[in-house]
């Protein structure tokens, strides 16, 4: 499993382990807050497609440069598919050729949050 966890306070503080993955990733964004809500707090996570297993995830705002995080810490597992909602940043930084936005492939990414 490639996991990092990110403190606000110490972005630079990160615990990493690696773990083979499929060629398939789904990735997707949740929020929550610290406080208030006016306080959000975004994870970002990526899980292998066909197993549901969490590759990699990191903890920030909702901006490119946390999902370049994320994307940094997947370079390793060798994955050539990228399924996504359609936020911005995933198409501004994956490929057209690997990336495959919509419902029908982050379906089991997205039933994660509803527990």
């Amino acid at each position: 499993m490639h996991t990092a966890f990110l403190r606000p306070h110490n972005p630079d503080d990160m615990a990493v382990a690696i773990e083979r993955a499929g060629e398939d990733a789904a990735m997707d964004e949740m929020w929550s807050f610290v406080g208030n809500k006016g306080n959000p707090r975004w994870w970002w996570h990526a899980s292998d497609h066909h197993t549901g297993a969490v590759l990699a995830y990191v903890f920030g705002c909702r901006t490119d440069a946390v999902f370049l995080q994320l994307k940094a810490l997947l370079a390793p597992c060798g994955l050539t598919r990228f399924s996504t909602d359609h936020w911005g940043a995933y198409p501004r930084h994956l490929d057209a050729a690997v990336h495959r936005p919509g419902t029908q492939n982050t379906q089991k990414i997205e039933r994660k949050h509803l527990r």
